[in-house]
């Protein structure tokens, strides 16, 4: 590895990630509607259906992972899960929409899940394979960058093509993988020096060997991620019906409003990177997790009515605070404003922290133990938060005292963290 970001492959590397964030920013969006409309499921089976991404992704990312470090082909140790996950992952969602069956649907999704969920830790770990580790938070950045703008294209374009016809944006995103896949595979080469067989641990190895070193950074991180995870997941999956029930929007003003966040988010992904290489990635997850820490509280202490004080003209992303109103910014969405950017500093120098805990033959496990624990808190944060909700009386504003602690508790850990930044090369 040359002792520089190489920014060109980097942002071809982000092709990957941006092709897997088209395919869940249009399966989120509109997979539900056809289980509810078309298939006629009960909100419950619904949303059921739509934790079995993170059930898949928790049995197959972390293993596969592990596996990618000990497979060596022509083709590298990452490359063969691309070629072959992206073309079934491309057909099978293209396929999607079409079933006016259950269980043909069902056969559709199941094999989307399936196959995402077996090339997207080898994906992510090319990045640290490809980029020295000063500059892995940067790199990480513009990943996320190209990951925020196919999360943003499945949802802006793929609602275009909703409206002419439920398949296209279905097709847009099977057309998108392949086109992204095929982009990795022919400009991204990886490293050489892994083209003799040596004898890795496994993932359940590495997890055992992280619970019984002496210094405990490891074990913190992992757990750190862990609560973050469960504390952003509040805001996310809540965030409309708050709106709703608690500041008295209706739903689409309140998904409007809650889009500063991600946007904020891409726009500081790639600036997040630079400030940890100034700084520190350990300083800079806890000035995120301080910033959203303080986000949440300010929205939970401000009457509704203060939160929608307009600030400015805001098109596209500001609400109207009167029905066909100009559209505004208001003193809710520079709340999440300041937790988009807290988010960027967290989430985008969390992966370079884990990846440096260890040596370059093992990135893919630790790759894999980071999305063991990002989602297994995408499993239980929401169920935790939804029966914080139901037991104070259906009060959505709890969520904004429960996603405080959670990111306190995720800064306390942080605090004993003495590895995993970048290493001069």
């Amino acid at each position: 590895m040359s002792a520089r970001l190489n920014y060109g492959k980097t942002f071809l590397l982000g092709f990957g990630f941006f092709g897997l964030s088209v395919v869940w920013g249009v399966y989120n969006a509109f997979v539900p509607i056809f289980l509810s409309e078309k298939f006629g499921l009960s909100p419950i089976v619904v949303g059921f259906f739509m934790t079995l991404d993170n059930i898949a992704a928790l049995l197959i990312q972390p293993p596969v992972g592990a596996w990618s470090d000990r497979l060596r082909t022509p083709l590298g140790r990452r490359i063969p899960f691309l070629l072959i996950g992206a073309p079934i992952t491309g057909v099978a969602f293209g396929l999607i929409p079409l079933p006016a069956v259950l269980p043909l649907f069902v056969a559709c999704t199941s094999t989307l899940l399936l196959s995402a969920a077996f090339w997207r830790t080898p994906v992510i770990a090319l990045m640290p394979d490809i980029t020295p580790s000063e500059f892995r938070s940067q790199a990480n950045g513009i990943i996320n960058f190209m990951g925020g703008i196919g999360t943003i294209v499945a949802l802006q374009t793929g609602g275009m093509l909703y409206k002419m016809n439920v398949n296209f944006p279905f097709w847009l995103g099977s057309g998108l993988v392949l086109v992204s896949a095929l982009i990795v595979y022919l400009f991204i080469e990886e490293p050489k020096e892994y083209s003799t067989t040596e004898a890795q641990p496994g993932m359940f190895a590495s997890l055992r060997e992280v619970f019984n070193n002496a210094d405990k950074s490891g074990l913190r991180i992992l757990f750190a991620i862990f609560f973050w995870f469960i504390g952003f997941s509040a805001v996310e999956t809540f965030f409309t019906l708050y709106a709703k029930n608690h500041l008295g929007l209706n739903e689409g003003d309140g998904a409007t409003l809650l889009s500063v966040l991600p946007l904020f988010f891409v726009l500081f992904a790639i600036p997040s990177g630079f400030v940890a290489g100034k700084i520190g990635r350990k300083t800079t997850i806890m000035i995120g997790l301080i910033t959203l820490t303080i986000m949440l509280v300010l929205l939970y202490i401000t009457p509704a009515s203060a939160l929608l004080t307009g600030i400015a003209p805001l098109p596209l992303v500001g609400i109207p605070l009167v029905e066909g109103g100009t559209r505004m910014l208001t003193l809710a969405g520079v709340l999440l404003i300041l937790g988009g950017i807290g988010w960027a500093f967290i989430n985008i120098n969390s992966l370079p922290m884990i990846v440096d805990l260890t040596s370059a033959a093992r990135i893919g496990t630790f790759t894999g133990l980071y999305y063991l624990f990002s989602t297994l808190s995408a499993i239980i944060g929401p169920n935790v938060n939804g029966w914080a909700i139901q037991l104070t009386g259906n009060n959505y504003n709890i969520i904004m005292v429960i996603a405080p602690v959670f990111m306190l508790i995720a800064f306390w850990l942080m605090l004993g963290v003495k590895r995993g930044e970048a290493v001069a090369g």
